[in-house]
């Protein structure tokens, strides 16, 4: 279960830290031309930002702490934080009526709250 659940952090750590570092790398409104992120047209540029660095710093958190044995408890932490911003993300989804990136917001959120169970409980560091 523990190398299932490396895996699966590593997965969710790969996925927001690219998901990071486009939203902080990029202007708003070169996010808005690429079309995949038309939701950045209700939100300032710093509220993505925002969302960017939350998503940087939970895949460091996901990774990190765990590797380095420093404060592992920061693992589940960050996969409960990540988890909160998916649900953030549905909820976004949602209101624009945009079905299909509901799906992978929701899957990536039970897999976020997959780790966090598991790290805060039986697999824990």
């Amino acid at each position: 279960m523990n190398v299932f659940l490396w895996i699966l952090a590593g997965v969710l750590a790969a996925f927001f830290l690219a998901a990071g570092v486009t939203k902080l790398s990029q202007s708003r409104a070169k996010l808005l031309e690429s079309g995949n992120m038309n939701w950045v047209e209700d939100l300032s540029a710093g509220t993505v930002k925002l969302i960017g660095a939350a998503e940087l710093l939970g895949a460091l958190g996901l990774i990190l702490p765990a590797v380095l044995d420093i404060a592992p408890i920061l693992v589940p932490l960050a996969a409960t934080g990540l988890a909160i911003v998916m649900v953030g993300a549905i909820v976004t989804h949602a209101r624009r009526k945009e079905n299909q990136p509901i799906i992978l917001n929701a899957v990536i959120l039970v897999l976020a709250v997959v780790v966090a169970i598991f790290r805060f409980g039986p697999n824990s560091f």
